[in-house]
């Protein structure tokens, strides 16, 4: 679409990573794009107020580096040269599942290592250099606007912060992108709607995560995942990062005991995981800091799909519509398959612009909110509707870890399923399922 064919005006509330990539892909149909949030945002890869999962572990998945790529040409590369840590997801990584060592064979599910902070601020720094959007920081998004039988949303009201008077902003279609904390089904009830109905998990569990000196070299793994089990409540994750830093976040799952904070102790925590990998490495590597904690929120989907009745001119993104268990590594990359599905029906048209994106958003949530869903309701003191699919599914992977400890295309599968690189059906074709279900001898 040529510049001349773009029309209209686009509103996003919040300019996390899910609505910085909305914007990206707005900025293809609309004339003007305007990103309002209530931080004051960093001109630097730093931590801020607005995102409190920055501190901890993060990497962006196969399907999210995809994405990223084809919204920003050059985007890995760029990256790579500022000291993310390219990987293959399978090659480069140790991994270890309820127990089990996965072979380690490369694949080519290239993923991404590199911190929230910096990968935040380099999606924005591309899209403000969009001539079409603009960032407006500082400013609170209060509620919407509406028409006056309040069957389209018109625009916004903000507030800047620090003082300054409420200011209404016309558009023609609003997209909250606020996050967990999201006020959209709120804003809706008072335009009379009803709040989508929300399902909702508790993980109860808890992060410690550190920083250490990453020495080139040291390891020949660019990241160690160990997942808790209910057997196992704990794991631990080191991810390789810019500045030469190992990011460590250790995990207590399902109502476990929380891992010590004490810096003297910390690196102890990592004896108890089968392969001594993460433990060696941080009884030499050099701390940069102490450990920060963080409870994980509720897991929350927003079943908009549902809705028989919405204002026209309104939809919500990212963790506005589903937040998942951060450790599972999903939510970048979900809201980066979400921007693609916006680009995608937009080129279609508006008509029907709802509709369609929730419906296609759904089943982009489908996968990731299975399997993180599925994962916590193994604990027995995390509450949720427990079904005979999970249970059949939750019973399945766990086949499958057993042999993906002896079968490296085994694991390719469930790689190529967790990064949204591949439908759920290959889970169960028939070189994989012949392994599961006759693993063989683990090595």
């Amino acid at each position: 679409m040529s510049a001349k064919e773009k029309s209209g005006r686009a509103i996003v509330l919040g300019a996390s990573i899910g609505g910085l990539l909305a914007a990206r892909a707005l900025s293809e149909s609309y004339a003007k794009v305007t990103v309002f949030d209530r931080d004051e945002l960093p001109t630097t890869n730093t931590d801020r107020r607005g995102v409190p999962q920055g501190e901890h572990s993060h990497g962006l998945l196969a399907r999210g580096r995809q994405v990223l790529e084809e919204l920003f040409p050059g985007f890995a590369a760029d990256l790579a040269a500022a000291g993310a840590v390219p990987l293959d997801i399978q090659g480069d990584v140790v991994w270890f599942n309820d127990g089990h060592r996965m072979v380690r064979e490369a694949t080519g599910l290239e993923g991404l290592a590199v911190s929230r902070p910096a990968l935040e601020s380099y999606v924005r720094t591309r899209v403000l250099a969009l001539p079409n959007v603009e960032l407006r920081p500082r400013h609170e998004a209060l509620g919407l606007l509406a028409t006056d039988d309040r069957a389209r949303i018109t625009g916004v009201r903000v507030l800047p912060v620090g003082g300054g008077e409420e200011q209404h902003h016309e558009a023609d279609l609003v997209v909250d992108a606020t996050g967990r904390g999201n006020r959209g089904p709120t804003w809706l009830a008072e335009l009379g709607y009803d709040k989508p109905v929300e399902d909702l998990v508790d993980p109860k569990t808890v992060y410690m995560s550190r920083n250490y000196k990453r020495v080139p070299g040291q390891g020949d793994f660019a990241a160690f995942l160990c997942s808790p089990s209910p057997q196992q409540p704990y794991g631990g994750v080191a991810i390789a990062a810019e500045g030469d830093r190992w990011m460590v976040t250790f995990i207590a799952a399902g109502g476990a005991e929380a891992p010590s904070g004490d810096p003297d102790t910390y690196h102890e925590f990592a004896k108890q995981f089968p392969g001594q990998e993460l433990y060696e490495l941080l009884s030499v590597a050099e701390p940069l800091g102490p450990p920060h904690r963080m409870r994980l929120p509720v897991s929350v989907r927003r079943r908009y799909e549902h809705m028989k009745r919405l204002p026209l001119g309104f939809l919500a993104v990212a963790d506005a519509v589903c937040s998942f268990n951060p450790a599972y590594g999903q939510g970048m990359t979900v809201a980066a398959a979400e921007a693609a599905v916006l680009r995608d029906c937009l080129a279609e048209g508006r008509e029907d612009l709802q509709r369609r994106f929730f419906k296609a958003a759904a089943k982009v949530i489908d996968v990731p909110w299975d399997i993180a869903v599925g994962a916590d309701l193994r604990y027995d003191a995390v509450v949720g509707k427990r079904t005979a699919k999970g249970n059949f599914l939750n019973a399945y992977v766990g086949k499958i870890h057993v042999a993906a400890a002896r079968h490296a295309h085994v694991g390719h599968a469930f790689l190529s399923v967790a990064n949204l690189m591949s439908a759920p059906p290959r889970l169960f074709a028939p070189a994989v399922l012949t392994r599961v279900l006759r693993p063989g001898p683990t090595p």
